[in-house]
């Protein structure tokens, strides 16, 4: 694996229903059929991972109501596609290294909102299964999702 400091550093959330389905975000103006992620975000310098976690859930989703389960060990890493633009990729990044974590929701479904604040990342959302969310993530952040999916599967219910 290469050089860690060439990676931005990032949190992801796997929000668990307590039926133990987990909440899907389609990413607001991605193209299908990739187009559906987990809550995920920036690490500010300094800043927890679990408290930047728990901001980028609540700025994304709207959720507070939330429970620690879990939390992946060490980094995630996955790099960015060649000519990928953006401002992450601007600022020279290699591509994302990623602490995951997993909350339980306490909360209602009216709880979501997701324009809690600035400009949405997500324009739809649903419950759904976990080991169907590297399917539908962009083929880039596939491997990445595959092994928040082992990680965080004992916590999951299964498709039927």
């Amino acid at each position: 694996m290469s050089e860690l400091s060439a990676y931005r550093p990032n949190v992801g959330v796997v929000l668990f229903h307590p039926n133990g389905q987990v909440w899907l975000g389609r990413r607001a103006g991605a193209p299908e059929p990739y187009n559906w992620q987990f809550p995920q975000g920036g690490v500010d310098e300094g800043e927890d991972l679990e408290a930047a976690a728990r901001r980028e859930l609540a700025e994304e989703t709207g959720a507070r109501s939330v429970t620690r389960l879990a939390r992946t060990d060490g980094w995630i890493v996955y790099d960015f596609p060649e000519g990928m633009g953006g401002p992450k990729a601007w600022r020279g990044f290699k591509g994302q290294k990623q602490v995951w974590f997993a909350f339980r929701f306490e909360g209602a479904d009216a709880e979501i909102d997701l324009a809690a604040h600035h400009e949405p990342e997500f324009d739809a959302w649903r419950w759904g299964y976990l080991e169907e969310a590297p399917d539908l993530v962009v083929p880039f952040k596939r491997t990445a999702y595959e092994k928040v999916v082992t990680a965080f599967s004992t916590l999951a219910a299964r498709k039927p």
